[in-house]
């Protein structure tokens, strides 16, 4: 089984981005920043606040949706906010998508707020509410089930220090998970957390027995050159010791967002702890 997972950035890089996520060929794809606008048919608007102005690509769920027809999705909004064609504002929402091969049986799910709650007409003021989303499935190569659960944790404008509301959100996407895993089975956890390496928040996902792999593997950090703060944390995936490892990797080339993939590819053999 193949897991990708990548903040898309709203698609500032889609020429890129679409064929990329196509090629992987992922068994689940755990996308967060993706821009859904069913109220246009323009191909681009423009994101505005205080801090930026970003083009995203107008519907980029239906647009990886179409590059991944052998795929079920599940779409999870934090808020319909409003995108800009030039100084008109349109409707639009964005959130986290997940991407489940439709040979994968789908056999419990659970999407929910872990900071605030859905916001239906602005994006407001940071920080905006997050989502969570955790998908347990049945792989007859592996066969056994394996819970996936990933998250958009929230952005602070000024850094990434742990925070009550950081505390908060890991503790609340903890109890979502224990609603679907089996201790037994295997887990995966991960997301664009926005935080930095030995946070709070690892150190909670870390009571369900999971091993962080981005720091402990030695890569320096999640982002790609499209980055310019100097701070280069915010990705992160986590697996317990039943998931047997092929390989994990941290894919800053070709650059297809400002945040690198996350890309582990599971064993089907006999589970032992990671290495």
């Amino acid at each position: 089984m193949k897991i990708l997972m990548l903040n898309v950035w709203g698609g500032v890089l889609h020429h890129d981005l679409l064929p990329f996520l196509r090629e992987q060929d992922a068994d689940i794809y755990c996308l967060q920043e993706v821009v859904h606008t069913p109220a246009t048919t323009a191909e681009w608007l423009h994101y505005r606040d205080a801090e930026r102005d970003l083009p995203q690509r107008t519907n980029l769920l239906t647009e990886i949706g179409a590059v991944l027809p052998g795929h079920a999705a599940t779409y999870c909004p934090f808020a319909r906010g409003h995108l800009f064609d030039d100084g008109t504002p349109v409707p639009s929402f964005s959130g986290l998508a997940t991407f489940v091969k439709r040979d994968l049986t789908v056999i419990g799910q659970l999407h929910d707020f872990v900071h605030d709650d859905f916001l239906p007409d602005r994006y407001g003021e940071h920080p905006y509410p997050r989502q969570a989303h955790v998908v347990r499935v049945y792989d007859d190569r592996l066969g056994a089930a394996i819970t996936v659960a990933h998250m958009h944790g929230l952005r602070d404008l000024i850094d990434k220090a742990d925070t009550p509301a950081r505390r908060a959100q890991a503790e609340r996407l903890v109890r979502m998970i224990k609603v679907l895993h089996r201790p037994d089975e295997r887990l995966v956890v991960c997301g664009d957390f926005n935080i930095l390496p030995g946070s709070e928040t690892l150190a909670i996902l870390g009571e369900l027995g999971l091993t962080e792999l981005v720091t402990t593997r030695g890569f320096d950090g999640t982002r790609t050159p499209r980055y310019k703060k100097p701070q280069r944390f915010a990705d992160y995936m986590l697996v317990n010791d039943a998931v047997r490892i092929e390989t994990f990797d941290v894919m800053t080339t070709p650059e297809v967002s400002d945040h690198a993939a996350l890309v582990l590819e599971i064993d089907a053999g006999v589970p032992r702890l990671p290495c």
